[in-house]
């Protein structure tokens, strides 16, 4: 959810709407007591390598400039009148070079992969944005020798690329800026979207995070804060559940959350759940408006924690201890963060949804927002949170030009990955035609546009690092206590995996293979206390 106002959120969502790199930067910068929920996007798009060091200055009209000399340099480098400049060499062209690909989501090999799926490719020479990679097409008519392109980008993972809905099996080569060639390399197994039905029940929790929600920043600006007025609009659109904002920081509470507002909100059938904006400075001060807000009959409390709490595992453990002893163990609260842990590898998300943190995950899926798909959101959302094993409630968008279509396939894509409950950002931004595609029929959409739900999890080897590292590594210290805790994936933690692996009779690969994880994630993690001397930085 953007913290700034909506010109700034319009030039940001407008600089990224193309395929992402990676160096993730904040979606609006914070604004004290005007937060809201953000999104994490990348700073570069398709054609840029991620490396602001690299790209010319330019001008308002985008024309490169040219540094001024200094004096020395002038004298040295200046032609003499009449005198032709020195010539420049040409840079060899070079051809990239493809030794390796393997498939991360929608797989079902190492080298098949469903539509829409991605795989991340090793070689040399590959330059983000410039070079493409050639899929053979389907057949149209009996012709052959039909292929397409699509421009790799830059991830955390590697070079990755996703591969298009006209893919057909085969040789993929790859096609770098000046036209040469790699060698072919596969062939890549393409496997056609597999559609699933809609489930009719899912397993609800019976909490205030199943149903439909609706996200609420400020309630002056909302119908003007009328509650009758915002009733029947929320019932008229099937939203059952209202998170409002409650507080910011440690020393911010909301006057707009309070008793009587929620007692109003419960006399007209409408849950009314907390959400507050936290930082990590003062996390005992953050606590306690959590608490406040609980205490004034709210459903459910929501934690925004993003890039402010980047790093920042002590303070995380210092807001869910406090929290939790003020509002109890079972008392249901959920986070709001990031959706792609894996561009996000230092934010406590094994502290906000480890034992006794927060038992919801409501990631910000803003698809539109970045430039993606609601169909890519989910697959990526899903692919990375899985393994946090907790309850995934995916939040979705209504504001900044999002399509209504758009908004009926998030709806599609909830209940075909299971999600019992569903929100949206935000009140206040909903248009007329966002509103009534928040109630429409989901069914009939289907039968041309077929779902495939990604069911794959993230694969790690030595010299992988980040939060993610930190929970396998709670987990694998159950059964092997000599384990490190320090979110990187060494020599000690895959000769400690290997063990587990052979002890559960799982090919001993030193990988976070699906049988692994599933053995690991059948144990009791071993938390970190993070709070004391003797933590990992």
């Amino acid at each position: 959810m953007p913290k700034t106002a909506n010109p700034i959120r319009a030039l940001v969502a407008a600089a990224c709407a193309s395929l992402m790199v990676a160096a993730p930067v904040a979606f609006g910068a914070s604004t004290g007591g005007a937060a809201a929920p953000g999104v994490t996007v990348p700073t570069s798009v398709i054609g840029g390598t991620g490396s602001s060091a690299t790209k010319p200055a330019t001008t308002s009209s985008g024309k490169p400039t040219t540094p001024a000399a200094t004096p020395s340099e002038s004298a040295a480098t200046t032609p003499k009148a009449g005198s032709r400049p020195p010539a420049r060499k040409a840079a060899p062209a070079v051809a990239p070079v493809l030794t390796g690909a393997r498939c991360v989501t929608l797989c079902a090999g190492s080298l098949a992969v469903h539509a829409g799926g991605t795989i991340v490719l090793r070689g040399r020479h590959f330059v983000a944005g410039a070079t493409v990679v050639v899929f053979p097409r389907q057949p149209l008519g009996g012709r052959k020798g039909l292929f397409t392109g699509v421009v790799m980008r830059s991830s955390p993972q590697g070079f990755v690329v996703t591969v298009p809905a006209s893919a057909h099996s085969g040789h993929i080569v790859l096609r770098g800026a000046t036209g040469l060639r790699s060698a072919a390399f596969g062939p890549v197994r393409v496997l056609p979207p597999a559609p699933i039905a809609l489930q009719s029940a899912v397993p609800a929790s019976g909490t205030a995070f199943d149903g439909n929600g609706m996200w609420i920043w400020y309630m002056t600006k909302s119908d003007a804060g009328s509650i009758p007025a915002i009733a029947a609009q929320a019932k008229a659109a099937g939203i059952t559940t209202l998170f409002i904002k409650s507080s910011d920081g440690s020393d911010n509470y909301w006057p707009q959350f309070t008793a009587a507002l929620i007692a109003q909100f419960h006399a007209l059938g409408l849950k009314v759940c907390g959400w507050q904006y936290v930082y990590g400075t003062h996390p005992a001060g953050e606590a306690q408006l959590g608490a406040q807000a609980v205490a004034a009959g709210a459903d459910c409390l929501v934690i925004d924690a993003e890039a402010e709490y980047a790093g920042k595992y002590a303070a995380a453990q210092t807001y869910m201890q406090a929290l939790r002893a003020a509002v109890g163990p079972n008392y249901p609260i959920g986070l709001a963060s990031f959706p792609y842990v894996d561009y996000h590898e230092s934010i406590p998300y094994s502290v906000f949804l480890g034992p006794g943190g927060a038992q919801f995950n409501t990631p910000q899926l803003y698809w539109h927002t970045i430039g993606s798909t609601a169909d890519a959101a989910f697959a990526h959302t899903y692919h990375e949170n899985r393994i946090y094993a907790r309850p995934i409630m995916p939040l979705g968008e209504t504001y900044g030009g999002t399509p209504p279509a758009e908004m009926t396939r998030f709806r599609q894509l909830s209940a075909a990955y299971g999600a019992s409950g569903l929100s949206w950002w935000d009140w206040q931004e909903t248009t007329t035609a966002g509103w009534a595609a928040l109630d429409q029929p989901l069914a009939a959409p289907l039968a041309t546009a077929p779902i495939t739900v990604d069911t794959s999890l993230p694969l790690f080897s030595q010299g992988s690092k980040g939060d993610q590292i930190v929970w396998m590594q709670e987990h694998l210290a159950a059964a092997e206590p000599a384990t490190p805790t320090t979110g990187i994936f060494d020599a000690a933690t895959t000769a400690a995996l290997e063990a587990f692996q052979t002890a559960k009779g799982i090919p001993p690969t030193g990988t976070t293979d699906i049988p692994t994880w599933a053995a690991l994630l059948a144990l009791s993690p071993v938390p970190v206390d993070w709070t004391t001397a003797a933590a990992p930085k």
